[in-house]
């Protein structure tokens, strides 16, 4: 029966990992990987750990488990990247993951504050106690599980098989893309950023647009290896021969990445060089799906990029949020050269011959669709027919983590759960289904998601929060 009870534990480790603003659909590929990361002493933990970050004080009282065998769990957990802990003593430019939960605990009061008011969770008991000044949340898979994993360097790692594992589930099929982007979601963790060199003429851009002033608004920064990168890598499918240590982040997500070994401190210095080198390689850019509190920027490449193999292989374009620009053709400058497409990393680009069939007359075209406004195709443009241009509609960029986790979790039917989020309760339990029911309605998701009313929306959930 051991064999029985051990499959039970990790069927529910997955759907607790499900009910995060990410989901993870539970199959075949799935429960291998969680067997490969968690012993199932781990997997209990978090199957009880509530959905909103916690103290340890809280975690002890809601999961009944003594506290010194708890703390052990939890570092060795953290310390495998499958839990955050969230500590208010870096930077106060919270990023990545880390950003994500903090924003979530505060209420998304902004991330300067100091001294934080502590909210009741549904259940009554304080998300940190008085003496606890680190608070733990489930990671998602993404940002979280698949990178962090993945970014782990040291001692005899069975970073093959995790690869293997990590491409199997992600790509085996389509459950996981579809689960999270198959019904038209626009909310990502990700977005693109535009390289500022190849704006069109007059054309203004915003400090977070800029990947500059993102550096400069940080003090803390950090480069570890790029999950990507590594995990293609032991897949034997990565084509380009740049350092694997390309992954940059700032803020408390860098001091997370210290603390845990991930990554390596930096100075800012540093941080310019590696985007100068992006610049020159002509990688794309992408940062926390977010306006205020970026906490990471990424080097991507198409041949390594998970992102950017959804989006060629399944044609999820959300997966990858756009920049607010988008490249367009001035025909009267294009020489046909083709550098611009094979430079574009998901194939947006293409040179197609013209009716009467003469290659030297071809000229660049851009497909609006996939474009993400990175202006990777642009860099390679020789005569400047290549630009970014503002689009003409408005891209949905979050304001700060808390608002992304919010709209993330409408999109993805899982918001229920930072609002009564001890599963241990069986009234949560009820209030959880009875909730999530009403916010899965059409007609009700699509109204909070619109222009309409999601500001309107998200004022109140931030009162409630507050």
């Amino acid at each position: 029966m051991g064999h029985i009870a051990a499959r039970d534990i990790y069927r529910r480790l997955g759907n607790a990992i499900d009910n995060t603003p990410v989901r993870t659909p539970w199959n075949d590929a799935f429960h291998a990987m969680l067997r490969e990361l968690y012993t199932p002493e781990e997997a209990e933990l978090v199957v009880r750990m509530p959905y909103r970050p916690s103290s340890i004080g809280r975690l002890e009282r809601v999961t009944g488990m003594n506290r010194s065998r708890l703390q052990v769990l939890l570092d060795r957990l953290c310390d495998k990247g499958l839990v955050l802990d969230i500590r208010e003593d870096g930077d106060h430019a919270a990023g990545a993951a880390e950003h994500l939960a903090a924003s979530a605990h505060r209420g998304g009061k902004g991330h300067h504050d100091h001294h934080e008011h502590v909210h009741p969770a549904a259940d009554g008991s304080s998300p940190a106690d008085a003496d606890d000044s680190c608070l733990y949340m489930i990671s998602p898979i993404v940002i979280g599980i698949f990178e962090f994993t993945m970014m782990r360097t040291g001692g005899a790692l069975p970073s093959k098989r995790w690869a293997e594992l990590f491409h199997d589930y992600m790509f085996g099929d389509r459950a996981f893309l579809d689960a999270n982007f198959g019904d038209g979601q626009r909310v990502s963790v990700m977005r693109a950023l535009p390289h500022q060199q190849t704006l069109g003429d007059h054309v203004e851009i915003l400090d977070y647009e800029r990947a500059a002033a993102l550096v400069e608004q940080n003090r803390t920064f950090a480069v570890g290896l790029c999950s990507c990168r590594h995990e293609k890598h032991h897949l034997g499918t990565r084509q380009c021969d740049v350092d694997m240590e390309t992954c940059t982040s700032m803020g408390t997500g860098a001091e997370y990445l210290i603390r845990h070994g991930f990554a390596r401190r930096i100075d800012k210095a540093a941080m310019h060089d590696i985007l100068a080198r992006s610049r020159d390689l002509g990688f794309t850019l992408s940062a926390d799906n977010v306006q205020q509190g970026v906490g990471f920027i990424c080097h991507c490449c198409g041949c390594c990029c998970n992102l950017m193999q959804g989006i060629r292989q399944w044609g999820h374009t959300g997966i990858l949020v756009t920049s607010s620009f988008i490249a367009r053709c001035d025909a009267s400058l294009c020489n046909g050269c083709g550098l611009c497409e094979r430079a574009c990393p998901i194939d947006a680009v293409s040179l197609p011959v013209p009716p009467d069939g003469r290659k030297r007359d071809r000229r660049c075209t851009v497909d609006e669709a996939y474009c993400l406004g990175c202006g990777a195709c642009a860099l390679k443009c020789p005569t400047g027919a290549l630009r970014l241009h503002p689009r003409e509609r408005k891209v949905l960029h979050p304001v700060d983590s808390f608002e992304r986790v919010i709209l993330q979790s409408l999109e993805r039917g899982t918001l229920q759960n930072l609002v009564f989020d001890n599963p241990n309760s069986r009234t949560q339990e009820f209030m959880r289904g009875l909730v999530g029911g009403f916010l899965r309605l059409g007609p009700v998701k699509r109204a909070l998601m619109g222009e309409a009313l999601r500001s309107r929306f998200l004022d109140a959930v931030r009162r409630m929060a507050g």
